[in-house]
C-alpha cells in the first residue's frame, strides 16, 4: 500500500482561524495542532496533516511582502517532506497573496491550495469547514502517484481557481472569489471534478524547485476616473522612487488622450518607471491600440496587461523589479505568461 499523502496546514490569520467560546460569546484563535481531533470529518481523508501557525495571526490587511516571504520559507523549509500544503490567509487580500507567492516559486510540482471562509470555523453556518476539507482533499489527491495540481491555486466555495487568475468580488456571500477569464480548474459537489486540460502539467519532471525571494513594492496603483485632475495624476507619478504603476484603464484598455496627460505618463516612463494597463472591468482584456483613445499609450511604451487582474499584476510587477533587465526584456516577460496568469497573445 503507497504511503498516504503528508499534508502541511499553514495558518498565518484571518476569518477562518477563529472559533467562538461560548461562556464568554467572544471570539479566540482556533488551535491547528487539534485540527483532526476537533474536526473528526477529516480522519475520512486518506492522508496525514501537519499544521504550522504564524506565532502572532496576521490580519489580512496587514499583510505585505515580509509575510509573504515567511509563508515561502516555510514551504521551502518543508517542501521535500510534505505532499501538498494548504495555506489558511484572511481572504480580503488572499488574491494578492496567493498570486505573489506563485510568482515567487518556479518549477512547482507540489499542489499550494490557498483558501478561507466568510465566517469563522466555530460558527454554526460556517463555510469554513467545507473550504477546508475539501482544499486538503484536493493538495492530497493524486493520479500515477503524481499530484494532480501541481500549481498555487485558490479554492473557495466548491471551486479550485488558479489563484493569481482570482479576485474578491463579495465580502458577504460565500461564493466570495470569481476568475472570470480563466474557468475554475477543479469543482466540488457529488464528486470531485478535474478539469485536467485548463491544469498546469510540469514540463521537466527533474528542475528543481527554485525559490524568488525579491520583491520591490515601489508601486502604486493608479486607477482612471472621468475627471482625475491633472495634479492628482503628477502627485502619483511623482512619488519619490516610485519603479512601478498599475494603471487601471477603462473598458478595453483605454484612457484620456489629453496631451497632459500622455506627456505625464511618457516621462515618468522615461525615468524608468514601469506602467502597465490593466482594465478596471472585472472581465475581458486590454487591447492595447484597438482604439484611438489607447493608441498613444502604445506609443509611449505602457506595457499591455491584457487579460491579467490588477492583484496579479501587482505580483508580478514586484517579481520582475527585482531583475536587474533592460525595458525591452521586461516588457516582453510582463507580456508573456509565467505562472498562467495571463493568456499568451496568438502569433
Amino acid at each position: 500500500m503507497a504511503n498516504k499523502p503528508r499534508i502541511l496546514l499553514i495558518y498565518t490569520g484571518g476569518t477562518i482561524g477563529m472559533i467562538k467560546d461560548y461562556k464568554t460569546g467572544a471570539l479566540k484563535a482556533f488551535d491547528f495542532s487539534q485540527i483532526v481531533e476537533k474536526i473528526p470529518e477529516l480522519q475520512q481523508l486518506n492522508c496525514n496533516i501537519k499544521s504550522v501557525s504564524f506565532k502572532e495571526p496576521i490580519d489580512s490587511s496587514n499583510m505585505n511582502t515580509s509575510y509573504y516571504l515567511d509563508i515561502v520559507e516555510i514551504i521551502e523549509e518543508n517542501y521535500t517532506k510534505f505532499d501538498g500544503f494548504v495555506i489558511l490567509t484572511g481572504s480580503d487580500t488572499m488574491s494578492y497573496i496567493s498570486s505573489a507567492i506563485s510568482f515567487m516559486l518556479k518549477n512547482l510540482k507540489k499542489p499550494i491550495i490557498f483558501t478561507g471562509s466568510q465566517l469563522p470555523i466555530g460558527d454554526l453556518r460556517t463555510d469554513a469547514k467545507e473550504n477546508l476539507i475539501t482544499s486538503i482533499q484536493i493538495a492530497a489527491t493524486k493520479e500515477k502517484n503524481k499530484p494532480v495540481i501541481s500549481e498555487v491555486c485558490l479554492y473557495f466555495e466548491y471551486k479550485l481557481y488558479r489563484a493569481n487568475r482570482t479576485t474578491k468580488i463579495s465580502a458577504e456571500q460565500f461564493e466570495a472569489f470569481s476568475s472570470m477569464n480563466y474557468p475554475p480548474l477543479a469543482e466540488s459537489g457529488v464528486h470531485l471534478s478535474f478539469n485536467n486540460h485548463l491544469i498546469h502539467q510540469p514540463i521537466k519532471d527533474y528542475n528543481e524547485l527554485i525559490v524568488r525571494k525579491d520583491l520591490v513594492d515601489d508601486i502604486v496603483i493608479l486607477k482612471l476616473f472621468p475627471g482625475i485632475s491633472k495634479q492628482v495624476v503628477r502627485s502619483i507619478l511623482e512619488i519619490p522612487n516610485l519603479k512601478g504603476v498599475v494603471l487601471e484603464t477603462f473598458g478595453s484598455g483605454n484612457a484620456p488622450t489629453k496631451a497632459s496627460f500622455i506627456q505625464m505618463l511618457k516621462e515618468a516612463i522615461d525615468r524608468g518607471v514601469k506602467i502597465v494597463n490593466v482594465t478596471q472591468c472585472i472581465g475581458g482584456q486590454v487591447i492595447q491600440g484597438h482604439y484611438e483613445t489607447s493608441v498613444a499609450l502604445n506609443d509611449i511604451g505602457v506595457i499591455n496587461g491584457r487579460d491579467i487582474t490588477t492583484e496579479s499584476a501587482i505580483a508580478k510587477l514586484m517579481h520582475l523589479l527585482s531583475k536587474k533587465i533592460s525595458t525591452k526584456e521586461f516588457t516582453f516577460l510582463f507580456e508573456k505568461s509565467m505562472r498562467g496568469e495571463m493568456t499568451d497573445k496568438k502569433i
